[in-house]
């Protein structure tokens, strides 16, 4: 009971629970193979084409993380100038809102165009999606702290630097990470959409291709690469999370229910 109850074991039990009524439901309603393929299918194309998709995989990953690291090192500082300086966010913040209105497989192709086919395109189509969350709960995070603490710290005469690093940046670190999250599974997205602009390689270029020759035991293999890449760094970013902030009540919380 105990390895049942584990935070691996059950997201595992529940993905067999699914491929289960995935083949029971192919079985059961006569679904053809050109709609939906069958499990078996899947993962027989799946190991036929293992070294093919592990090739593959490699450059969606590295737009995936360039996009997310770029997302990170600018929208961060971003949020902090946003947070402290209403005239910036007066500025800033409207533009923002309005760059994410813009449908990002629209101007996708202009990458294209002025930049090539290449890493690049893909690495700038990752960012845009994985910025805005960023930056909207970093700006929550540094806003969220309260006025008594701050009025605290300066009674006992700590610098605007040490109130920085000592109160602002860890009250903010949860929402950072939380928007982290979010922002490395939006850049898969957006790693995947420049490769179906313009790319020649990458996960995205085998959907197109697979999709292109009705391979969808292929598509499907193509769809669940991406999807345990996502989950993958996802874990890592929590991972990171706990070690970080080992204090934050999320995480104690979770210890205690892991005890």
């Amino acid at each position: 009971m105990r390895s049942i109850n584990s935070p691996i074991v059950r997201p595992v039990l529940l993905v067999l629970f699914l491929v289960l009524v995935w083949d029971l439901a192919i079985r059961l309603f006569d679904i053809p193979a050109y709609l939906i393929p069958a499990p078996i299918d899947v993962a027989v194309q799946m190991y036929a084409q293992w070294p093919m998709l592990l090739a593959e995989t490699i450059p969606t990953l590295q737009a995936t993380i360039g996009g997310f690291l770029l997302s990170v090192v600018i929208g961060v500082p971003l949020a902090m100038l946003i947070a402290y300086s209403r005239t910036i966010e007066s500025y800033v913040y409207p533009l923002l809102v309005f760059s994410q209105s813009i449908p990002k497989v629209a101007i996708a192709p202009l990458f294209v165009v002025w930049f090539g086919f290449g890493l690049f395109p893909k690495v700038i189509v990752a960012f845009l999606l994985g910025f805005f969350p960023i930056v909207v709960s970093t700006v929550l995070g540094f806003k969220s702290l309260e006025s008594d603490m701050i009025d605290l710290a300066k009674s006992m005469g700590s610098t605007k630097l040490k109130m920085f690093y000592k109160i602002s940046l860890p009250n903010a670190l949860p929402a950072i990470f939380a928007s982290m999250k979010v922002s490395i599974t939006l850049a898969v997205v957006g790693a995947v959409v420049g490769e179906f602009v313009g790319s020649n390689s990458g996960i995205g270029y085998v959907l197109q291709r697979a999709n292109g020759n009705f391979d969808l035991p292929l598509m499907f293999s193509a769809l669940i690469i991406l999807s345990l890449m996502g989950v993958l760094l996802f874990v890592i970013i929590d991972i990171a999370e706990k070690l970080m902030l080992p204090w934050h009540i999320s995480n104690r919380l979770a210890t205690a229910g892991a005890h």
